[in-house]
């Protein structure tokens, strides 16, 4: 395995962009682990239900009917979800103000189980999130693809970073990097892949100071065919 320079990632990302100052204005960094230990329980159910549903859907159409999914669902609140019995769960999915699919309906359910999991052992979900190892985030995916449900592939991980957690996305461009640098080889989420793309990434965070989510941005600005 050869990892380029990200001194020559990042040079090839700036002339794609229109330079430095236009490439540092597209990334974004995340949040700190103290804001990201404040965040409601319900709101990580939330994104996680979003996310659900948006894979294979329309995001805009899953978007435009959140709202009525807040007023339905509790506002996510996932004590109050898991008083609910099997019979008002199902009224609950074929109510026609929602996107009556029972499946990713009851992944509400499912992910409510595990934040409440997470909040007795660590407090808070979030609590659990701004402790976990930063050196092991394909770890964080592991888990939620575990303990949650639909949240394998990138479903979580994009969760994760609209949630402000600094972690790497497999996009098809950075996916797409990896294996021309070998890195990757064979199957993506197979967990020698996730070893080396985990330690790819980490050593990149320890020669360029950066975070997973700028290392990610500026890796995807730097191939495929996001130019100007």
């Amino acid at each position: 395995m050869h990892l380029e320079k990200f001194s020559d990632i990042y040079r090839r990302a700036s002339q794609r962009k229109g330079g430095d100052g236009q490439l540092e204005l597209l990334l974004s960094p995340p949040f700190t682990a103290t804001e990201i230990s404040q965040i409601p329980d319900d709101r990580w159910l939330s994104i996680f239900s979003l996310k659900v549903f948006q894979s294979g859907m329309s995001w805009k159409v899953v978007s435009n009917k959140w709202p009525n999914f807040e007023q339905h669902f509790f506002a996510f609140k996932p004590e109050l979800l898991l008083m609910l019995s099997d019979e008002q769960w199902e009224m609950k999915a074929a109510d026609p103000k929602i996107i009556r699919h029972f499946a990713k309906v009851m992944t509400i359910k499912k992910n409510a189980e595990m934040i409440m999991n997470a909040r007795l052992e660590h407090g808070s979900f979030g609590n659990m999130i701004a402790h976990w190892p930063a050196d092991n985030i394909t770890g964080l995916w592991d888990y939620l693809k575990k303990n949650g449900s639909r949240l394998g592939g990138n479903t979580g991980p994009y969760a994760l970073r609209q949630m402000g957690v600094d972690t790497f996305i497999l996009s098809g461009d950075v996916e797409g990097y990896l294996r021309s640098y070998h890195i990757i080889d064979g199957g993506r989420d197979t967990k020698k892949s996730r070893t080396a793309t985990n330690k790819a990434f980490c050593h990149w965070q320890a020669e360029s100071g950066r975070s997973f989510n700028e290392i990610s941005q500026i890796i995807a600005f730097s191939c495929g065919d996001n130019w100007l």
